[in-house]
């Protein structure tokens, strides 16, 4: 199989994988039934059941679901798909726990001992996901979310632990005329040691400094040809655009570019794990950011991208070693954990709401209303499923 295939589905198969995964096991762990695991959806491409589960490879893998005894599941199955195969509607009934979807069943499969859809047997209504208090439900909803975090920073954690940290030295490759540093006297092949007696490492930490000292005079420490050297500048203040929300930002520049040169900081474990938690925090807020500067509207939604975008990155990341291909699975994996917490009714955040808000009326809704909710949850993801596809394709036409 060639990189071009390979890539994304490792990617989004894993990250994927250990969402659905997540809620899975929380269904299981709390007494709910659960017959079907499935990667992906439309035709099954492999299926095999194991105990009073079938788990599904299916042929369309941009998503997964795991399905989930319910006394709504007919309207449920309605929406995602039709009733289930090879069950009649009044055998669905009979069972008084029917699971909806394209489920199993064929005669081949049928089994006098096991539960709809794949014998008999009524799914018994302790083990129905409504019967469930509301802090089983919650978990259950909020399982996919965990497992996702909890991959980015075990990913995180091993690429700090296996590779090391990796930075770019403080050491100057060139110098614009006219502006602070060519007038202070800095060189080409300068190693910044210090910023007013604070030491620096690597230039993303000399940058950050700059950049908060618009207008303020700074000491550097400098290291030339192995002898110290002290310059004084101060860094002028320009427009720039803040990366993750899109707001117009002021920052101080001096003028300074870094060489092209990466370095590697050997770290233990512990350090690994620190770094690791650091690096999926501010993963994680740069995704929020992003997502609040969508609905602001200081970031434009021309900035998306799909299955196809994603792929090509995967590719990419694939091509430059499995470092950056595993920094890629962490990145997606937290970008779907956020996304999934968003309050549209057929996520996960949007569950929750739906849930707690029944909690708090103290009655399920009608399934009329929840239908209709459904139906404006599923509205929203395909309009945002046609944008990204619109800005892919203009993407590969570029």
């Amino acid at each position: 199989m060639s990189l071009a295939w390979l890539a994304p589905i490792l990617v989004l198969g894993l990250v994927i994988f250990v969402h659905e995964l997540g809620h899975f096991l929380a269904a299981k762990w709390t007494g709910v039934y659960a017959p079907r695991f499935s990667i992906g959806f439309g035709p099954a491409l492999w299926k095999r059941r194991r105990g009073e589960t079938e788990y599904v490879l299916a042929a369309i893998p941009l998503g997964g679901y795991v399905r989930m005894a319910s006394r709504d599941d007919e309207t449920m199955a309605a929406i995602e798909g039709g009733k289930p195969e090879g069950l009649a509607a009044e055998q669905v009934h009979a069972a008084t726990g029917a699971v909806g979807g394209p489920l199993a069943s064929n005669p081949a499969d049928w089994d006098e001992e096991a539960m709809v859809p794949f014998g008999p047997k009524p799914v018994p209504p302790h083990r129905w996901f409504e019967s469930k208090p509301l802090w089983a439900r919650l978990v259950i909803m909020l399982a996919g979310v965990a497992m996702n975090v909890v991959l980015t920073f075990v990913v995180s954690t091993g690429v700090f632990a296996y590779y090391g940290r990796s930075y770019v030295p403080a050491v100057v490759d060139s110098v614009i005329a006219d502006m602070p540093a060519r007038s202070a006297g800095l060189q080409q092949g300068d190693s910044i040691a210090a910023i007013n007696g604070l030491p620096v490492r690597a230039w993303s930490d000399m940058l950050t400094t700059i950049s908060a000292s618009a207008g303020k005079p700074l000491t550097l420490d400098v290291i030339r040809a192995g002898r110290p050297v002290q310059l004084t500048m101060t860094p002028v203040a320009q427009k720039g655009v803040d990366a993750v929300t899109g707001k117009a930002v002021t920052v101080g520049r001096i003028g300074a570019y870094p060489q092209e040169k990466i370095e590697r900081q050997s770290i233990g474990l512990a350090a690994a794990t620190v770094a690791g938690g650091q690096a999926t925090w501010t993963m994680a807020t740069s995704v929020v950011g992003v997502v609040g500067g969508l609905f602001r509207g200081s970031i434009s939604v021309k900035n998306l991208g799909g299955p196809v975008a994603i792929a090509r990155t995967s590719v990419a990341a694939a091509k430059t070693g499995l470092e950056n291909l595993w920094a890629l699975i962490a990145f997606l994996s937290i970008n779907l954990a956020v996304l999934n917490l968003l309050p549209i009714p057929i996520l996960d955040g949007g569950q929750v709401v739906m849930t707690i808000a029944e909690s708090v009326k103290g009655s399920p809704f009608t399934i009329r209303t929840r239908e209709m909710v459904m139906r404006l949850g599923l509205a929203a993801i395909v309009a945002l499923f046609a944008v990204v596809m619109f800005n892919d394709i203009v993407a590969l036409f570029k």
